[in-house]
């Protein structure tokens, strides 16, 4: 589906319609996404979270959903040397395994999903 870059990121949801916070808690949580791989975050029942990019704590105090949405879908877009995947973008990218060549990581419904989830993440 195709998505509009306004400023710092995409206002509108990527299906038309709001995610639902706990399939997007699921999927953080979920190592077949990568994010708990990296992050880490309010999650005292799961071992083993990662330490190579921001603690997910607070995350709705830093970012709108809006700009949420576009580092999930591209987080090169802030930082081309970020090794976050894009799991939505699907053009331009190098290095993609064959499993997911020309189709993204992740569906418009998760990416909305976990948009929600971590707007839910104050401190």
């Amino acid at each position: 589906m195709p998505y509009a870059i306004a400023g710092d990121g995409i206002l509108q949801s990527l299906t038309g319609a709001p995610g639902d916070a706990a399939r997007g808690r699921a999927l953080v949580l979920d190592r077949s996404t990568t994010c708990i791989l990296c992050h880490s975050g309010p999650f005292p029942e799961t071992r083993f979270q990662g330490d190579l990019a921001p603690d997910l704590r607070g995350t709705a105090n830093r970012w709108s959903a809006s700009q949420l949405r576009l580092r999930l879908v591209d987080a090169s877009r802030f930082n081309p040397q970020t090794i976050m995947p894009s799991y939505y973008r699907i053009n331009g990218l190098a290095r993609v395994g064959r499993n997911f060549a020309g189709k993204p990581i992740l569906s418009a419904g998760q990416i909305e999903d976990i948009v929600a989830f971590l707007a839910t993440l104050r401190d």
